[in-house]
């Protein structure tokens, strides 16, 4: 028997000492999200640490059998292991499951959600939808795939013909210890010292990167591959799926990106920002600096410069922009929690 209790809003983060789980504790505590509790997990390695959840001194807890007892929200932002081992036993006793690693949405076992594209592209029926007995389980998307589909879902507005998307990813999709190796690499090369590989099994620190080294897993590649089934997956022939490519770059956090579409006939620079400025996306004004990663440190949405007109081709646009990486996708996060709340109440 579940042990979950409906008025409940307990809520657990598995992986609270990873990047999106310390990210995912601000979120909560900044919207002011309705948790009676919020209980911070992690690996035996991280329990006992002190740290503080609603402005009083909390510790993270080792994961247990009955680390999920009477929670509602049971939020899955560390490794791979953690979701695989533990999702099955977060439901049983009745938490409605949000999944920020990929596992589920990968393995067909959750429901991806992006609550700021619902009106245009709202989420397809998962696992334990229409009538099955089980509980659903939701899936909130990376960054890339959230900054894709929001691309896709703007610029549909107007139908293009082709959408291409090139992603530079910051060192913190590697959580904590890509941002540690960038540190190391960039001292010991400014101090003419050998440098670590470990994650990224080449030099990332002053340095653009089509290829990790051979070591390095996920590969580049491999998670190139991974955005571009998920964006695939969840547009599903609504929007048109943009080309995507990914390229490293050396800098330690907000996911920055540059995009191109083209269209029948040129279109209106005015219609292509109202349709994104509807999707809750910001787009600086003529006057204002573009969107930076350093600019859009702390802030929850994707930032775009002003469209521009290709200078070539009459019919062709580009798009800069940049998103806070770890605030965009746990800010995905607790906004599915907030409309599965919602939903409750009516």
């Amino acid at each position: 028997m579940p042990s979950g209790l409906p008025n409940s809003n307990r809520v657990a983060i598995v992986g609270a000492s990873s990047l999106r789980g310390k990210e995912l504790k601000l979120v909560l505590e900044e919207r002011n999200f309705p948790a009676d509790e919020i209980i911070l997990l992690d690996v035996s390695v991280m329990a006992g640490t002190l740290t503080e959840a609603g402005g009083e001194p909390t510790f993270i807890r080792e994961l247990e059998a009955d680390s999920f007892d009477k929670v509602r929200f049971a939020f899955f932002a560390g490794s791979t292991l953690d979701i695989e081992r533990n999702w099955q036993a977060a439901q049983a006793a009745g938490a409605t499951v949000i999944d920020l690693t990929g596992v589920l949405a990968a393995n067909g076992k959750a429901t991806s959600w992006i609550p700021s594209l619902t009106s245009l592209i709202p989420p397809k029926p998962g696992p334990g939808a229409n009538g099955s007995p089980h509980k659903i389980a939701y899936a909130s998307p990376a960054s890339p795939v959230v900054i894709s589909c929001t691309l896709a879902a703007g610029l549909a507005a107007l139908s293009p013909r082709t959408i291409a998307a090139m992603l530079f990813p910051p060192v913190s999709e590697r959580d904590q210890a890509g941002i540690d190796e960038l540190e190391t690499q960039t001292t010991n090369l400014l101090s003419f010292r050998p440098i670590e590989q470990t994650i990224f099994d080449t030099q990332v620190a002053f340095n653009l990167l089509s290829k990790y080294g051979d070591e390095s897993k996920p590969s580049l590649e491999s998670t190139r591959a991974a955005i571009a089934r998920d964006v695939a997956q969840y547009l599903a022939g609504r929007a048109p799926a943009p080309a995507i490519q990914l390229i490293q770059t050396p800098v330690f956090y907000g996911y920055a990106f540059s995009a191109y579409a083209e269209f029948a006939a040129p279109p209106s620079l005015e219609q292509l920002a109202a349709a994104f400025q509807n999707l809750g996306v910001k787009i600086a004004g003529p006057e204002d600096p573009a969107p930076t990663n350093i600019s859009v440190a702390g802030e929850s949405e994707i930032q775009l410069a002003p469209i521009q007109a290709d200078l070539n081709v009459a019919a062709g646009v580009w798009l800069w922009g940049v998103a806070d990486n770890l605030r965009l996708a746990t800010t995905n996060a607790v906004r599915i929690a907030e409309e599965l709340l919602a939903k409750a109440a009516v």
